[in-house]
């Protein structure tokens, strides 16, 4: 034991050194400056019992809870060059999405005749092409239920969604006790009649979920403790699904689990369904770790991203060393497997921070350095060791979007500027940075618009702001084009949720809903609205405005803003809660709304 505590002394004293030598020395950007602890991530282990399990997750909670003189930081928040602007067939938008062949769930689907429609719970099919002869076919009505999304799989519907079920505890309070999500399959070979053909259900929360082929992958998260005896004790939270009426209980002998001290420990569970054969059993992979911040699914492998933050005290600062681990597993058709992990330093904003490329794992992650932010850029094998990094990028500033577009990498980081990274991955072990701009303001959200130029989404001085990048020459990107939204402020949906953003470069189409508040008459109205507006983008014109459409006639109607904006052919649809309008697409002239009823 004294040996041990020695041995660990020595490693924090060496740590402080190292940290010394750094903070003594000034730089603003040096790619492989900083140095790196490359921790080796704890072995994924199993179970052999429901004593085993309580044991391990009331000793390692009680150890992280107890633990004296560390301050907490918390940190959660394809093989195509990129994903193509839309993925549907020619004559209408589908859902932007991030890998190409990978459907991510929405609320609003079409396949070019019919709209699928999420309005609070409730799913509308209508008739949507031709728009003269729009008009809804049926509603499914899903009461109690909250976060419905939807996937389209030929004749198939599917229907993602939540339920709270909730117990008493004296003096009769209600408390929520857990959450079930539900995963249902509807046949709507008959628009007009859809039939329920099958329910999953699992005492979790969705993460999220993915579409590849007929398979649909959910991920769960849910607490793997339930507290009783007020409080004193806690009972073991077991994944159970229940396919229609058949139930399946995850056996404790089936769990992962990484030995790492945690405040509270979740069960990461990962379910494939076949949503064309209801005969065929759902699938499953559970595995115990903290709570996943962020996935992301490629055509052959989920990536589950775990914030496992490490506590250090040193002798010149007081910090956390924050560590992301990543799991890979491999996904063919109903097989999930569990295949390889391992981990970086930092956290990550989302799922845009990571991509699979030629057999490559690509991460950007941002990281508490001493007393400022460092951000940093790793490149992955396939068994999840690190082959190459960057780190150090833009001290005092944190990573605001990232998109990775083949041999290339887009960063933006901002604290008061925009650094527009470039950065080269054409060669996996050594990245560098080849140029960046700066510029006022920020990006939420990088879209590619093709090979040589990418479209940003983002705020300046309180106003939505669009920017189109050059980077023909890499060294020295330029801001080409920019629009900065009128009005004292304003704000647009696709900076939280990329599915809101519309981008057709055949159509030189730019679609995205926007918020603004205004005491003058810059949109000839005073106070606030919401509704799409509507751009022709080009690369000799830049962003031109043709026009907004709004289904709001007073500031207060939260159910008629615009979440959605999709064309068919030359018609544009706008989707809020209450109404679907058709404007045309030339002209943005009416030409027909459906009440949502």
């Amino acid at each position: 034991m004294e040996r041990e505590i020695n041995r660990k002394a020595l490693s924090y004293s060496v740590v402080a050194v190292l940290l010394a030598v750094l903070l003594a020395t000034s730089v603003y950007y040096s790619p492989n400056f900083l140095p790196s602890f490359e921790l080796k991530p704890p072995e994924l282990r199993t179970f052999s019992s429901y004593f085993e399990l309580k044991y391990f997750l009331k000793t390692n909670m009680e150890q992280a809870r107890s633990s004296q003189g560390f301050k907490v930081y918390s940190t959660l928040t394809n093989n195509d060059k990129f994903a193509p602007e839309y993925s549907g067939a020619p004559g209408y938008s589908t859902t932007n999405i991030q890998v190409s062949g990978v459907d991510e769930s929405d609320i609003v689907k079409t396949d070019g005749e019919f709209l699928y429609v999420v309005s609070s719970s409730n799913i509308y099919i209508l008739r949507a092409y031709p728009p003269e002869q729009a008009q809804i076919l049926s509603k499914i009505s899903l009461n109690e239920t909250y976060s419905l999304e939807i996937y389209l799989n030929e004749d198939r519907l599917v229907v993602l969604g939540r339920h709270h079920h909730y117990y008493y505890s004296l003096p009769m309070i209600l408390y929520p006790y857990v959450e079930e999500s539900f995963i249902k399959v509807y046949d709507i070979s008959n628009r007009e009649n859809p039939v329920l053909k099958r329910t999953i259900s699992l005492n979790g929360t969705i993460l999220g979920s993915r579409m590849i082929g007929n398979y649909v992958y959910i991920v769960f998260n849910q607490p793997a403790t339930i507290p009783i005896n007020d409080g004193t004790d806690f009972e073991v939270n077991l994944p159970k699904l229940v396919d229609n009426s058949t139930i399946i209980e995850v056996q404790v002998n089936e769990i992962s689990y990484v030995d790492v001290p945690n405040y509270s420990y979740y069960f990461i569970t990962i379910v494939a369904v076949n949503v064309q054969d209801d005969a065929r059993e759902p699938t499953y992979e559970p595995i115990l770790a903290g709570a996943t911040s962020s996935i992301y699914v490629s055509l052959n492998n989920i990536y589950l991203v775990i914030p496992n933050t490490k506590f250090l005290i040193l002798s010149i600062s007081e910090g956390a060393s924050e560590e992301t681990l990543i799991y890979r597993i491999r996904l063919d058709e109903e097989k999930i497997n569990f295949e390889a992990q391992g981990s970086v330093s930092g956290y990550v904003l989302n799922q845009f921070s990571m991509d699979e490329y030629n057999g490559f794992f690509r991460i950007a992650t941002t990281k508490w350095a001493s007393i400022e932010q460092v951000n940093n850029l790793y490149v992955l094998d396939m068994n999840m060791n690190v082959v190459g990094k960057i780190e150090g990028l833009a001290p005092d500033e944190k990573i605001y979007s990232a998109r990775f577009m083949g041999d290339r990498c887009y960063l933006v980081t901002f604290r008061q500027i925009d650094p527009f990274f470039v950065i080269d991955l054409s060669n996996p072990l050594e990245p560098m940075v080849l140029g960046y701009l700066e510029i006022p303001g920020f990006s939420g959200y990088l879209h590619p618009y093709d090979e040589e130029h990418v479209i940003g989404v983002g705020m300046e001085q309180n106003k939505v702001k669009l920017s189109l990048f050059d980077v023909t020459n890499v060294s020295m990107p330029i801001e080409k084009a920019k629009f900065t939204v009128l009005g004292d402020w304003s704000n647009t949906e696709v900076l939280y949720d990329h599915k809101a953003f519309l981008f057709d470069r055949s159509k030189e189409l730019l679609a995205l809903p926007v918020s603004i508040w205004s005491n003058t008459n810059g949109y000839e109205y005073k106070g606030t609205r919401q509704g799409a507006f509507i751009f022709n983008l080009s690369l000799e014109q830049g962003f031109t405005l043709k026009g907004s459409i709004t289904h709001q006639s007073n500031e207060f109607e939260y159910n008629l803003q615009v979440k959605r904006t999709l064309y068919i052919d030359d018609t544009l649809y706008t989707v809020s809660n209450k109404i679907v309008k058709m404007n045309s697409l030339e002209d943005l002239s009416f030409i027909k709304e459906n009440e949502l009823l």
